[in-house]
């Protein structure tokens, strides 16, 4: 009997192989200056790997919260392309981008639990 709750081998690989690539674009093939200090920390894939669920950190300024997200969303298209011809997959996820608050939370709750 096989236990469905914890992620693949592949879907783990797979994961890491999509954060480092899309890491190296946002470096150097996005140009947007939106993004310039957004870092992918993490990226999960459902159990069909057919979406990605990307997730990053930036800074916490909440004007520039809303602007990173528009951009991720407005590159995500251009992303997922890019992710396909550099990975050659027969079907590439698609990129759902999620900011990443665990390291806040941690911070946060720590400093709230004295």
């Amino acid at each position: 009997m096989v236990r469905r709750d914890s992620p693949s081998r592949r879907s783990v690989r797979l994961a890491d192989i999509i954060q480092r690539e899309l890491a190296l674009m946002l470096q150097e093939e996005i140009q947007d200056p939106r993004l310039e200090l957004v870092t992918i920390s993490g990226v999960r894939l459902n159990t069909d790997l057919s979406i990605a669920k990307v997730l990053y950190t930036c800074t916490d300024d909440p004007i520039r919260l809303e602007e990173i997200a528009l951009a991720l969303n407005k590159a995500k298209g251009y992303l997922r392309t890019l992710l396909g011809k550099r990975l050659n997959l027969r079907s590439t996820p698609e990129l759902r981008f999620e900011r990443d608050i665990f390291l806040e939370d941690m911070v946060y709750d720590s400093r709230h639990a004295s």
